[in-house]
C-alpha cells in the first residue's frame, strides 16, 4: 500500500517549514564587502515588490492602482533624496566604496538602468489597469474622446476652476526660464502667431493644488475624467490668443531634496525654515519629459535645467503617476478592500473607556491598524482633562497636520499641567509641519525641546505622572510607530501602555538625556541609541552563538524595515555558523544575503507587501529555549537595524516582560508573519526575492486577514484569552 505524499510546505511558511539548503558559491563570491548586498538596489527590489501588488490580481483592482501610485511616489523619494546623494558625492570626487564594495558612481549606473526597467514596466501596468478601469466604467479619456457636451463642461471649468491661478509664461531674451520647484509638472510650447507666423516657446506650469484628474459627465454608473494637462492643451486659444500650436511636451522634475543644516545652529528652528527654503531650490536629479518632444523644446529644457542625458527619462505613456492617487474612488467600494473597523480592545471597554483603569489592571500591548489608534490619542485627552495628572512628557517626530495629540498636550498645559514635547525637527519631508506643531506648543504654555543637533530623536515614548493617593504613578507608551492617526490606519505597529514603575523611570531618564544631554548612567529594561542599544543587541545575537555552541536550542525570529548595519550583520553571520536558526521579515531594504553555505546557512529572510504596510520592530530570542517559548527574551523598538538607527539617532529597544504581552508578540504576531504565505517574497543569497505560486496553494495564510478577523491577546477583557484562535483566517 502507497503512502500518501505530504504536501510541501511553502518555502515562504517560515514558521512550519524547514530551513531550504544553503547555496554553495565560491569563497571570493561572498568574501569581505562581497558579503553584503547593496541597499540602494535592495531598496529598489522593493519597490518592484510594490509594483507586483499592482499586478496581482487577487488584490483589488483600485488597490492594484493604488499600488501603482506609491510605487510612482516611492521611486520619486528614492531620486530626491538617495540618487541625489550619491550624485553629489560623484561630483566631490568622492570615491569610497560602499559596505558592498560598490563606489558612488558604479552605484549610480545600476541604479539608473534598474529604474529605468521599473518606470517602464509601470507604464505598462498602467495600460493593463486602464483598461480593466474602462471596462468597470471609470475612463480616462483623450481629447479625441470628447463630445460636444464635454467640451461645453470643460469650458466652465476651465474658466471657474483653472484659468485663474494659470501663469502661462513666454521664453524669450526678456522672459528668463522661470523656476520649477520640486516635482514641478509643465507643459512646454511651440507656438506661432496667425498674423505674421512669429514663433514663440511658452512654458505652462501646471498646477499642483488643482486635481491631476478633471471629472467629465458622466452617467449610468460610469466615471470619467479627463488630465489636467489635456485641459490646457484644449483651451490654448484662451491662454495664448492669436497664436496656433506647433508642438508641445510634458516635463516633470525632480530635485534634490536632502538637507544640510549647520552643526552648530544658533538657532535650530530658524535653521530649518531656511533650509527648508533651499530645499526648493535643489540641482534637478531627473527630468521625466513625453517620449519624442520637440528637439527644440526638448535642446531648452535641458539647457536651462543644466541637465545631461543620463538624468532624462523618455516616457511613452503617463508622467507623474503618483497622481493615480485621486483615481482611488470611494464611490466604488466594490473596488476597494472590504472595508475593515479597528477594534477597542475589550479590557478598555470593560472599564468603560478608562485608559488608566485598562492600564491599571496590566500591561497591553495594542497592535495596530487592527486596534484603533484612538486610544493612543484617547490616553492623552484623558490625560490632559484628568485633575490628578501633573505631567505630561512627549516625543513627536511625524504627526498629521491637526493632530489631536498635540491638541491635547496644548490643552494640557493651557490648565497648568507640566507639559514637555521633544519635537524633532529633522523629520524628512515634516520638518515644516514639525515647526508649526512646535510654535503651537510653545503659545499654549508647553516647554518645547529639540533634542540633539547631531541626532535625530526617532524614539517614540509618552509618559503621563497621575497622584495616585500619596504616591505619583507613571503611566508610559511605547511605540513602534508615530504618532500620526493617519498613517496608523495602514501602518502594523504596537503600543505597549504600561504603569511598571522601572519602565516608567527607564522613560523619565531618556526625556532627562534629551532635555539635558545628560546620559542615563542605568536603564532597566530599556537600551537606547545612540548608546548602548547596538551594543544590546550584539550581545544578545552572541549570547545565542554561545546557546548553539553549548548544544541548546538557538533561534532569533526578528521583524523590522531596513537592515544594513554591518556589524550587526556580521554578528548574525557568526550566529548561524555557530548553529543558530534565524528567521527575519524584513519588508525593505536587506544588505544580509542568506542562505550561502560557509556563511549564512542557518538564515533565511521574507518580506511582506500587502494592505498594510508592515512597520513594526520586534525581535525574540530563544534563550537556550527555541522558539516559541515562555523562557524567550522578547524585545520591541523604534529602530531599523540601520546604521542611522544604530548610532546616528535616539532610539529604544523594550524589553518585555509581561507573561500575556510576550505570549502576543511571539505566538501571535511574530507567528502569523512567520507563518504567512499569500504577501510573502522569499530572498535569495543573490539579494532577489521570489513569491510562492498561489495558484497552486489551497489557501495560502495571510497573516493580514488574520489579524483583522481575531483579537489580540492582551487586549482581552473579560471574555479572557481561552480562545484565541490558531493561526487561521476565513476563505479568501
Amino acid at each position: 500500500m502507497n503512502t500518501p505524499k505530504t504536501p510541501e510546505l511553502p518555502l515562504a511558511d517560515f514558521l512550519s517549514a524547514d530551513f531550504p539548503p544553503a547555496t554553495a558559491l565560491p569563497a571570493d563570491d561572498f568574501a569581505g564587502p562581497k558579503r553584503f548586498f547593496n541597499r540602494e538596489l535592495s531598496w529598489l527590489g522593493f519597490n518592484w515588490r510594490v509594483l507586483e501588488e499592482a499586478e496581482n490580481n487577487r488584490v483589488p483592482l483600485l488597490e492594484r492602482l493604488r499600488f501603482l501610485s506609491i510605487s510612482a511616489a516611492n521611486l520619486d523619494e528614492f531620486y530626491t533624496v538617495r540618487v541625489a546623494g550619491l550624485r553629489e558625492l560623484v561630483r566631490e570626487g568622492v570615491s569610497t566604496p560602499a559596505a558592498d564594495g560598490l563606489s558612488p558612481s558604479e552605484q549610480l549606473k545600476l541604479i539608473d538602468a534598474d529604474a529605468r526597467a521599473l518606470m517602464a514596466r509601470q507604464q505598462s501596468v498602467f495600460e493593463i489597469l486602464s483598461g480593466e478601469m474602462r471596462t468597470e466604467g471609470i475612463i480616462i479619456a483623450r481629447r479625441e474622446d470628447l463630445t460636444d457636451a464635454d467640451r461645453t463642461h470643460l469650458d466652465h471649468v476651465f474658466l471657474t476652476q483653472v484659468f485663474p491661478v494659470l501663469s502661462p509664461l513666454a521664453i524669450d531674451p526678456a522672459h528668463p526660464f522661470p523656476f520649477i520647484p520640486n516635482t514641478g509638472y509643465s507643459l512646454a510650447l511651440q507656438l506661432e502667431r496667425a498674423k505674421d507666423k512669429q514663433k514663440l516657446k511658452a512654458l505652462l506650469p501646471i498646477p499642483h493644488q488643482i486635481d491631476r484628474f478633471v471629472p467629465l459627465p458622466a452617467g449610468d454608473g460610469q466615471f470619467r475624467f479627463l488630465p489636467l494637462e489635456d485641459l490646457l492643451l484644449e483651451h490654448l486659444n484662451q491662454l495664448f490668443p492669436g497664436y496656433e500650436e506647433k508642438g508641445h511636451c510634458a516635463f516633470r522634475i525632480l530635485r534634490d531634496s536632502d538637507l544640510e543644516v549647520e552643526d552648530e545652529a544658533e538657532d535650530l528652528v530658524r535653521e530649518f525654515e531656511t533650509a527648508l527654503k533651499r530645499r526648493r531650490r535643489g540641482g534637478v536629479v531627473r527630468l521625466k519629459i513625453t517620449a519624442g518632444a520637440p528637439s527644440a523644446l526638448l535642446s531648452m529644457i535641458k539647457r536651462e535645467l543644466r541637465i545631461s542625458s543620463q538624468e532624462i527619462v523618455e516616457a511613452n505613456g503617463m508622467i507623474g503617476m503618483a497622481d493615480l492617487s485621486e483615481l482611488v474612488l470611494k464611490e466604488r467600494p466594490d473596488l476597494l478592500w472590504p472595508s475593515f473597523t479597528p477594534r477597542v480592545p475589550e479590557r478598555v471597554q470593560d472599564h468603560e473607556g478608562d485608559m488608566f483603569a485598562a492600564i491599571r489592571q496590566k500591561d497591553m500591548l495594542l497592535h495596530h491598524p487592527y486596534e484603533t489608534f484612538d486610544m493612543v490619542v484617547r490616553f492623552l485627552h484623558q490625560a490632559a482633562r484628568d485633575p490628578n495628572v501633573v505631567a505630561i512628557k512627549q516625543t513627536l517626530y511625524r504627526t498629521s497636520h491637526d493632530s489631536p495629540i498635540v491638541k491635547a498636550l496644548c490643552e494640557a498645559a493651557e490648565d497648568g499641567k507640566s507639559v514637555t514635547a521633544l519635537v524633532e525637527l529633522k523629520a524628512r519631508f515634516d520638518e515644516a509641519a514639525n515647526i508649526r506643531q512646535s510654535r503651537r506648543l510653545e503659545r499654549a504654555g508647553a516647554h518645547v525641546t529639540y533634542g540633539f543637533i547631531n541626532y535625530k530623536t526617532h524614539a517614540k515614548i509618552s509618559t503621563v505622572v497621575r497622584r495616585e493617593g500619596d504616591e505619583l504613578v507613571t503611566y508610559t507608551h511605547y511605540g513602534t510607530g508615530n504618532y500620526h492617526p493617519i498613517t496608523a490606519r495602514i501602518y502594523t505597529d504596537l503600543s505597549l501602555f504600561t504603569c511598571d514603575t522601572a519602565l516608567g523611570r527607564d522613560a523619565t531618564r531618556v526625556f532627562n538625556y534629551l532635555s539635558g544631554y545628560a546620559e542615563p548612567q542605568s536603564l532597566e529594561n530599556l537600551a537606547i541609541s545612540p548608546l548602548d542599544l547596538k551594543s544590546s543587541l550584539i550581545k544578545r545575537i552572541q549570547n545565542e552563538a554561545a546557546f548553539a555552541k553549548e548544544g541548546k536550542p538557538a533561534q532569533i525570529w526578528a521583524k523590522m524595515n531596513s537592515l544594513v548595519e554591518p556589524d550587526v550583520i556580521d554578528a548574525l553571520y557568526e550566529a548561524s555558523q555557530a548553529g543558530v536558526k534565524i528567521s527575519l521579515v524584513v519588508r525593505g531594504i536587506c544588505g544580509l544575503r542568506p542562505g550561502i553555505k560557509g556563511l549564512s546557512e542557518n538564515i533565511r529572510v521574507k518580506s511582506i507587501v500587502g494592505r498594510f504596510l508592515e512597520h513594526s520592530r520586534i525581535v525574540c530570542f530563544g534563550n537556550g529555549h527555541g522558539l516559541p517559548s515562555k523562557k524567550a527574551r522578547v524585545f520591541m523598538s523604534s529602530a531599523d537595524w540601520m546604521g542611522r538607527n544604530l548610532n546616528r539617532r535616539v532610539e529604544t529597544l523594550v524589553e518585555i516582560k509581561n507573561a500575556t504581552v510576550k505570549a502576543q508578540i511571539v505566538s501571535q504576531i511574530m507567528a502569523a508573519n512567520l507563518a504567512d504565505v499569500a504577501q510573502s517574497w522569499v530572498m535569495g543569497p543573490d539579494g532577489k526575492f521570489s513569491r510562492a505560486d498561489l495558484g497552486v496553494i489551497e489557501r495560502p495564510f495571510n497573516c493580514h486577514r488574520f489579524f483583522m478577523e481575531n483579537s489580540s491577546l492582551s487586549g482581552r477583557g473579560s471574555a479572557g484569552a481561552s480562545d484565541v484562535p490558531e493561526l487561521t483566517h476565513s476563505q479568501d
